[in-house]
């Protein structure tokens, strides 16, 4: 009996020490942190795949230099949109100038889900319009004259994202409120 009245007493300054960890801080700073990594992520992999079809073609037609340019950025929005979110975050929560608000642990997973929803939307959609604008770049290949419905195909994957991108802005604006 001894032994428990030991063990709960010393554990009794961790549970003051964990109370005074600013979870809303924490968890605001992990939903940037998400926004920006999973959507670069979804970026740089949606731009290799476009990419390494675009090089093998460019080595047979330079002249489509311009239109593959084109068609290889699109997955690199996503990335984009992440990274906003990530400044919108820290500029609500007063990291990017000013002072760190006081915020609590509902504020902070407000912060985190908005980072979430753009990270993994962005994450997925980037990778499947890289793959879209692959396949679109092999189209190309074979008929220029396609550009304009090669382009409509790969910028409908990127809808996803954007509907991620207005919940996440509307949650991030409101997060304080």
């Amino acid at each position: 009996m001894e032994e428990a009245v030991n063990t709960a007493a010393a554990a009794a300054p961790m549970v003051d020490a964990m109370s005074a960890v600013n979870w809303g801080l924490i968890f605001s700073i992990l939903g940037a942190l998400f926004a920006v990594v999973l959507g670069g992520m979804g970026s740089s992999i949606g731009i290799k795949l476009a990419g390494q079809k675009a090089a093998g073609v460019l080595a047979e037609k330079p002249s489509m230099f311009g239109s593959l340019v084109t068609m290889v950025v699109l997955p690199g929005s996503q990335g984009i949109y992440g990274l906003l979110i990530a400044i919108l975050i820290l500029n609500q929560i007063g990291a990017l100038g000013g002072e760190i608000v006081e915020l609590t642990m509902s504020n902070g997973l407000s912060f985190l889900v908005a980072g979430l929803i753009i990270g993994l939307l962005g994450l997925t959609s980037a990778m499947f319009q890289g793959r879209v604008v692959a396949a679109a770049i092999g189209g190309l290949a074979r008929d220029e004259s396609i550009f304009g419905g090669a382009i409509t195909m790969s910028v409908l994957i990127e809808t996803y994202a954007i509907f991620g991108l207005l919940i996440s802005i509307f949650i991030t604006n409101s997060a304080l409120a």
